[in-house]
């Protein structure tokens, strides 16, 4: 997991965390707590560099490769 932390980032990882906390840090001043929550998510795929936030929508690690195989 520290691997995953640590290791990796790019400029989109950083804006996803800076964004996420920046939401989150907004909302609780202002007492929205919906905010909080919606400010997690952003900040978490940063973090832990998941989904788009790691690299992984633009380099096409998400599709499913197939086998080449028909069904007839």
């Amino acid at each position: 997991m520290l691997n995953r932390i640590f290791n990796n980032w790019t400029w989109m990882r950083a804006a996803y965390l800076l964004i996420g906390i920046w939401v989150i840090l907004q909302s609780a001043s202002e007492g929205e707590w919906i905010g909080i929550a919606l400010g997690t998510w952003p900040a978490i795929m940063g973090l832990f560099g998941l989904a788009c936030a790691g690299g992984n929508c633009t380099t096409g690690t998400c599709e499913l490769k197939t086998t080449g195989t028909t069904n007839k």
